[in-house]
């Protein structure tokens, strides 16, 4: 009875620690490549497959789309948060009853 109960007591509090990555979990393969592993993939050579500088070349361009595409979205969230405080700013400043 008492393993029984410390069974019990050790799921508790396993229950009030968190993983890392916040108890959600994503397998490897539903992560976002990284540009570098992009440029860095490697392919087997079959006899009949695909031409491995035309593969290579492809992955490049599109590490380089995905470089682009993550700095246009920091950029992006950078604005919308500056566009936010400015508007928040202004509400402030305009709302009917706020004291100057």
């Amino acid at each position: 009875m008492r393993n029984v109960l410390n069974l019990f007591q050790s799921a508790r509090r396993n229950r009030t620690r968190r993983p890392p990555n916040q108890g959600w979990y994503r397998s490897e393969s539903c992560r976002p490549l990284s540009v570098g592993q992009i440029r860095e993939r490697k392919f087997r050579t079959v006899r009949h497959g695909l031409d491995p500088a035309e593969v290579h070349a492809f992955l490049y361009r599109v590490a380089g789309d995905l470089a682009l595409a993550r700095r246009d979205a920091s950029r992006y969230a950078e604005e919308n948060t500056r566009i936010k405080a400015a508007l928040k700013s202004w509400q402030s400043r305009f709302t009917p009853g706020a004291q100057r």
